[in-house]
């Protein structure tokens, strides 16, 4: 018996010498480096890609790891490396460097620029198959987006004597595809002008002269039905399916863009399960499910389940639950009813290594990696990095970011692989329109990724029958990696009321701001602004504008707080939004205290019927003499229908000059189409109500009464663009009041 057990202690000291021998015996201290194959890259400069260092104890593992880190810089097509009585031999075999990068079959100066600064970010760098592949790729969805759906792309490659080569890029770029017609077709439950407006994609009409969203482009219709999926699923469309197709109608390539619904049935919350973790209080999952018990019965909408994870993924960080992870699952337990199950997954303790950024021909790396939440050596949260992927993805930058971790080796460490893929980031936009409020036309460029550095630069101008507006922007949406935006304005502005009411104004101003999410739905809005006025006055001016007339500088202090908890901010159809803000004057030669409240309300009966409520409250109050008559309050115009816009309120003589409040609500229904079935017409039933009253310098020019009216107004998306027409009966008004019962719009991108 004791010989046995000798024998068993013996074979496991056996084992244990064999398993830990062969690391000793091959682990050795470098004690020299040589280097043969290099041309270009000098010795040193290789020895620091490889990590290694003399005096160095290593074994194979870290000379492997050694080669990686050599090979990954994309200098070289091959490399090998290994230990040899303490020299450590590495012999390279250098990628050629791209001399230059030829382009032919481009003509439009436009598109040549566009493409050629793409291209030359490659020139002088190494030559490397996948990456020009790669580049093949964006560079034909580049032209794609401009129409040409057709592109061929064929890549010639000379090689020099010198390990150089040249690249040559021809093009074949074919016919301009259009969309001729979009239809939507199945059970698809909402009438075509309300999915018209969730799709980016536009039917081309000979105006739009501008606009790319008229091309036929693969990726904007994978991003159309990806959008029309999430307005499906966020309005209880569980099991929705959208398809689409483009068939040629005719010989000029133009298109029929079709997409084939089916909604499915309407689902409903049934029971929210929270499964238990020790490492989460329970009274801290009791609150939340008390959430969810308002939940139960209502209609199912993705982003309401999103945003319960996304809370509690937020209570858990908060609380240093850094590897716990909240994922839900959905059960369907009856025809239309769902069960929600939320689990706290345990993750494994894992930390960043290392995070490697791919395809960025354009984008400066540092973009990307300020938009990360995760760094290298942070723990690893996949809650965290999920919501960085999706940050990248917001910056509206890129067509596609994919990712792909994996561990190094055994320990508990990660690399993190992150490709991103170019697309056009420049817009040229115009739009005019016209009906009985006046005319306008308002055009535009828009660049959201200037010089590759995330910055968005704006300019764009509006002229109306009494304003001409211009302005200047730039965005940067993560300064200084604070997560809070930075926007600095240059604007101009002329109001000539001089034929109507005797005066005009010329403002010049400067503003300085930042915007970010102070808690979830919660945004905050912090501005400096400082404004050059200069008003004139002409005899048909009365007293009181032209002993006004002058200079007027004014540096203020603006911010605004707002609560957003609708399903979404384009034509909303559930959910509030209620805004506050005020300006404060620092220096002011006519100091005055502006304040505002907006709040809106939508629910929905049905899909096609939407009730909604609108509120807008407004005061200025001079703390030196009387307000400024550019600086009056008065009803925006599409508040109150059934009046001639600005043609309410106190009136010294001939001039209606606004006053010191206003206010307006707005009651709206849509209808159901009762006249004949036409998806591309719109009825909706109003009541509006508002009042415009005090007068700072003349109490007895007040006009405090209550004014309001009633009718229908039609939307139609019509062949020249969205028409708008209204019918209103005034209830109640004041005897200086304009009425206007009939009102019309039209307006259109180009």
């Amino acid at each position: 018996m004791k010989n046995k057990l000798f024998f068993k202690i013996k074979i496991q000291i056996f084992v244990l010498v064999i398993l830990f021998l062969p690391i000793k015996a091959n682990s050795e201290i470098i004690k020299k480096f040589e280097i043969r194959g290099n041309d270009r890259v000098s010795n040193q400069t290789i020895i620091i890609f490889s990590n290694l260092n003399i005096g160095d104890d290593v074994n194979q593992s870290i000379l492997n790891n050694a080669l990686k880190e050599i090979f990954n810089t994309n200098y070289f097509k091959d490399v090998s490396i290994f230990l040899d009585n303490g020299i450590v031999k590495i012999n390279v075999s250098e990628n050629p460097i791209i001399q230059s990068v030829e382009i032919s079959g481009i003509k439009k100066k436009k598109i040549l620029e566009k493409i050629k600064e793409i291209t030359s970010k490659i020139e002088k760098y190494p030559f490397i198959e996948n990456q020009i592949n790669e580049q093949v790729i964006l560079l034909k969805n580049i032209l794609k987006s401009y129409g040409y759906y057709f592109v061929k792309l064929d890549t010639l490659i000379n090689s020099n004597d010198n390990n150089t080569v040249d690249l040559i890029y021809n093009f074949n770029l074919g016919d301009i595809a259009k969309i001729n017609k979009i239809n939507f077709i199945g059970n698809k439950i909402f009438r075509d002008n309300t999915l018209r407006n969730v799709i980016i994609s536009e039917e081309s009409s000979f105006w739009k002269f501008i606009t790319r969203n008229k091309f036929v482009d693969s990726n904007r219709i994978k991003a159309d039905i990806a959008r029309l999926n999430t307005f499906y699923k966020n309005r209880g469309y569980y099991d929705v399916v959208v398809k689409s197709t483009s068939t040629i109608i005719n010989e000029d390539n133009q298109f029929e863009l079709i997409f084939n619904i089916d909604s499915g049935n309407k689902y409903y919350f049934n029971n929210f399960i929270f499964s238990p973790n020790q490492n989460i209080p329970k009274e801290s999952v009791d609150k939340f499910k008390k959430k969810t018990n308002n939940l139960k019965g209502k209609k199912y909408s993705k982003r309401v389940i999103n945003d319960l994870v996304e809370d509690l993924n937020q209570f858990a960080l908060r609380n240093e639950f850094i590897f716990i992870n909240a994922r839900f699952e959905e059960k369907v337990v009856q025809n239309n009813l769902i069960d929600i199950e939320i689990n706290f997954d345990q993750l494994d303790k894992n930390f960043v290594e290392r995070i490697n950024v791919l395809g960025n021909f354009i984008t400066d790396e540092k973009v990307i990696r300020n938009t990360l939440i995760i760094d290298e050596g942070d723990p690893y949260n996949k809650i965290l990095f999920d919501k960085s992927i999706q940050n990248l993805k917001a910056r509206n930058i890129f067509k596609s970011v994919n990712y792909k971790t994996e561990n190094v080796n055994s320990s508990n460490k990660k690399i993190i692989d992150i490709k991103v893929e170019e697309k056009p980031t420049g817009e040229i936009f115009a739009g005019a329109g016209t009906g009985t409020t006046g005319t306008s036309l308002t055009a535009g460029i828009k660049e959201n990724n200037y010089l590759g550095l995330g910055i968005t630069l704006d300019t764009n101008f509006t002229i109306t029958d009494d304003t001409l507006k211009g302005k200047f922007s730039v965005l940067n949406p993560n300064y200084k990696n604070s997560d809070k935006s930075i926007k600095t304005t240059l604007e101009n502005t002329t109001n000539d009321f001089m034929s109507s009411s005797g005066y005009k104004t010329n403002i010049f101003g400067f503003t300085l701001g930042t915007e970010f999410e102070q808690m979830t739905d919660f945004y905050v809005n912090l501005e400096t602004l400082s404004f050059y006025e200069d008003l004139e006055t002409s005899s048909k001016a009365n007293s009181i504008i032209k002993r006004q007339e002058g200079n007027y500088f004014e540096n203020l202090i603006s911010y605004s707080i707002s609560y957003n908890r609708l399903d979404q901010n384009y034509q909303p159809t559930d959910g509030f939004i209620n805004k506050f803000s005020q300006t404060l004057p620092i220096i002011s030669d006519d100091a005055s205290l502006e304040n505002s409240f907006t709040s809106s309300i939508y629910h929905s009966i049905n899909e096609n019927l939407i009730l909604s409520a609108n509120l807008y409250l407004k005061a200025i109050n001079s703390l030196d003499d009387n307000v400024r008559i550019s600086k009056r309050v008065y009803v925006p115009g599409r508040r109150l229908k059934g009046f001639e816009s600005g043609k309410i309120g106190p009136k010294d003589g001939t001039q209606y000059i606004g006053g010191n409040y206003a206010t307006a609500l707005n009651l709206n229904s849509t209808l159901p189409n009762f006249l004949f079935e036409n998806d591309s017409i719109d009825f909706n039933f109003f009541i509006d109500m508002a009042n415009v009253w005090e007068v700072d310098y003349n109490n007895s020019l007040d006009s405090n009464k209550i004014r309001s009216s009633t009718g229908i107004s039609l939307n139609w998306y019509s062949a020249i663009g969205p028409l708008t027409f209204s019918y209103a009966i005034p209830l109640s008004e004041a005897e200086t009041d304009i009425t206007e019962k009939f009102r019309f719009q039209i307006g259109t991108s180009f």
